[in-house]
């Protein structure tokens, strides 16, 4: 096998930058299913603390609430008592990195440090975030929070009574994410099954020729399907009425699951799924979809309490991890960034600290299109914020009722393309920096223009020099994985040793869900390891085998052995 350092320089360049047009990159998607729910929830729980603390007459430590506040973007699609296990962390994961930037903050007067410590807060962040995979937004927020209040004006003796504004405001944020199941207790996880009928629905009414394009289709499905699964493990039912709901979600699953088998095209069932998806996405009762044959009267999801939280958060911290080096990526690019702007006299540096800690994604191809579409969504935003910025010198509430707006425009955007929610993003966080101190508006602009530049130009530089060349290893594994769990399926299909002429319905259930996760996880890889610049060959000839014979394997199992559902 060949390696891609034998490529010449310029060839590898060009390989990278081709793929990154314009168009692609600032191509406006619909919007997400359920946007609307942390927008709201974002609004409220940031309203709640302002509006008190407006009251008290100390509207400057709403910066600090905010801390707690952003939590409620956090978790929406957990079910809900999965997210009364979860935002706690996430509140103590931000409340933790706040502490030490305060703490950093009221020990040193060195902006120099003070970079360096936002920096290791943001790599912190991002490994830990990407670890436990918390979803959006990610690490890019915690940063944001501490990385700011490195740069605040402290006295040591006053930051236990900072953090505890934003303890309170990060428990205003709880309230606020849980409220909704007052009204919909099951919509979490309705969702996420909606959600794998529609991918299996689009997947069935599609060409039946294997391609790029069926080949894309066919992962998403998986993917769909297999978060569902992850969804429906956190359910933890004690009643009858749970145990029979959370049975009849899995029926759905398992139709979206056979979707994956290669063949015809078949309207009517793409149909079928879709009106399922619909229905589940109302208030109603649950659809009703026929248990198989020979279905017995137990989960195939694995017991309540399953797996460890903290193995994943350990795992990531180990040496060799493939996240150690995404991790050292963003502290060099962000204390490279973050210094670059104290060298060109900007006020902020800790803008430039932010800029680049949300420039890195999975790959070098990927950090380049976000650091154009912060480039350009931040000098959107920067016009719509000299715009808007007389209207909120009006007065507190007039800056407050400005802040909740491009919080909600921003979630809303965000989810069309990363530079629309920029243009909001942008005057949200100049904004929020009022809260504390009002500077003049020609200032704040030049600062934040400059540090937007320099933090994207050295996020995706340090992207070039840091790199991450277990990508390709991680590949290797994948595959490796993958193999084994193919291994396992022929062999229940066949009822060979070790499983039998009847394999149980929980060794059939962890043997579909071992194989499934392993599909997902090797197309992760690939797509992570394929943006790298500097990375040997790719098996493609072996991923698109394993990925086609898997994704077989896994219809036949579904065909022949029925899984068992809860009674």
């Amino acid at each position: 096998m060949g390696t891609y350092r034998d490529v010449p320089v310029q060839s590898r360049l060009r390989d990278l930058v081709r793929p990154l047009p314009v168009k692609g990159v600032l191509r406006l998607r619909p919007f997400g299913d359920i946007w609307h729910k942390p927008a709201l929830s974002v609004v409220i729980a940031t309203a709640v603390p302002s509006l008190v603390l407006l009251l008290l007459g100390r509207l400057d430590l709403a910066i600090y609430a905010s801390a707690g506040s952003l939590c409620a973007l956090y978790c929406h699609g957990l079910p809900y008592a999965a997210r009364l296990r979860t935002l706690p962390w996430v509140v103590a994961g931000m409340l933790a990195g706040t502490g030490v930037a305060l703490v950093t903050a009221s020990l040193t007067d060195s902006a120099l440090i003070r970079v360096a410590v936002a920096a290791l807060i943001a790599a912190v962040h991002r490994v830990l975030c990407d670890a436990a995979r918390i979803g959006p937004p990610g690490n890019v927020v915690l940063t944001f929070v501490a990385a700011t209040c490195a740069f605040l004006p402290q006295r040591l003796g006053d930051i236990p009574g900072h953090l505890a504004v934003g303890l309170g405001a990060g428990a205003v944020a709880l309230l606020v994410c849980l409220a909704p199941a007052l009204l919909r207790p099951h919509g979490p996880e309705r969702v996420a099954v909606a959600r794998a009928l529609e991918s299996a629905a689009l997947l069935r009414s599609g060409t039946p020729e294997e391609g790029p394009a069926r080949g894309a289709a066919r992962h998403d499905t998986a993917a769909a399907v297999n978060a569902a699964w992850h969804t429906l493990a956190l359910l933890r039912p004690r009643s009858a009425a749970g145990l029979h709901s959370r049975a009849a979600l899995e029926r759905l699953v398992e139709h979206a699951e056979a979707a994956l088998a290669g063949g015809r095209a078949d309207p009517a069932e793409a149909a079928r799924l879709r009106e399922w998806a619909r229905a589940l996405r109302r208030r109603g009762p649950l659809p009703t979809a026929a248990p198989e044959p020979g279905a017995c009267a137990l989960s195939r999801l694995p017991a309540a309490g399953a797996g460890c939280g903290l193995r994943p958060l350990l795992s990531a911290l180990r040496p060799g991890s493939p996240l150690l080096p995404i991790g050292a990526r963003v502290a060099v690019g962000c204390a490279l960034a973050g210094w670059a702007s104290m060298a060109a006299g900007v006020g902020h540096p800790y803008w430039a600290v932010v800029t680049a800690a949300a420039v890195f994604q999975a790959n070098t191809s990927l950090s380049w299109q976000r650091a154009l579409q912060r480039v350009l969504g931040s000098l959107a935003g920067l016009v719509l914020f000299t715009a808007i910025l007389p209207v909120s010198r009006l007065g507190p509430l007039a800056l407050i009722a400005t802040v909740l707006v491009c919080q909600f425009l921003t979630e809303a955007a965000m989810t069309r393309n990363y530079w629309a929610g920029n243009v909001f993003l942008t005057p949200m966080a100049l904004l929020m920096t009022e809260f504390a101190v009002r500077q003049p508006a020609s200032v704040l602009v030049a600062d934040r223009w400059l540090d937007t530049c320099v933090g994207a130009a050295l996020g995706v530089l340090s992207c070039l020099l840091v790199t991450n060349r277990r990508a390709g290893g991680r590949v290797d594994r994948a595959l490796r994985r993958a193999a084994r769990a193919q291994e396992d399926a022929r062999d229940l299909v066949a009822a060979r040793e070790p499983y039998g002429a009847a394999p149980s319905a929980s060794e059939a259930a962890r043997v579909r869900r071992e194989l499934a996760e392993a599909l997902v996880q090797l197309r992760e890889a690939v797509d992570v390891a394929s943006g790298e610049w500097w990375q040997r060959a790719l098996p493609e000839q072996e991923v698109a085998l394993a990925e086609r014979e898997g994704h077989h394997l896994l219809a036949e199992l579904a065909a022949r052995l029925p899984v068992a559902r809860a009674a």
